[in-house]
């Protein structure tokens, strides 16, 4: 499959980008470049081979909760500019 420069153009358009006649056909000729490599790996016989989602072997990649040692909460607010009880204030934006 061959993309043509008014297709380009066309995808630029859309996008709403413009690019310089230089910029258009080294764009062109990427896309090229990138659909002919496409149409290469459409040939690699594939069948039977098991779809993945990671290159390597993960099952469970998540940890379990722990708990742990938190802050206090002086400890927590003790560098906030200002707090009221145990709570942070900051300026109302509504």
């Amino acid at each position: 499959m061959k993309i043509t420069h008014s297709e380009v153009e066309h995808v630029a358009d859309l996008a709403r980008l413009t690019f310089s006649p230089e910029e258009m056909d080294s764009i062109t000729g990427q896309l090229n470049d990138i659909l002919t490599y496409v149409a290469q790996l459409e040939k690699v016989e594939a069948s039977g081979v098991e779809p993945t989602t990671h290159a390597l072997e993960v099952e469970n990649a998540f940890r379990e909760d722990e708990t742990g040692k938190s802050l206090s909460a002086d400890e927590a607010l003790s560098n906030a500019p200002e707090r009221e009880d145990d709570t942070f204030v900051v300026p109302r934006i509504i």
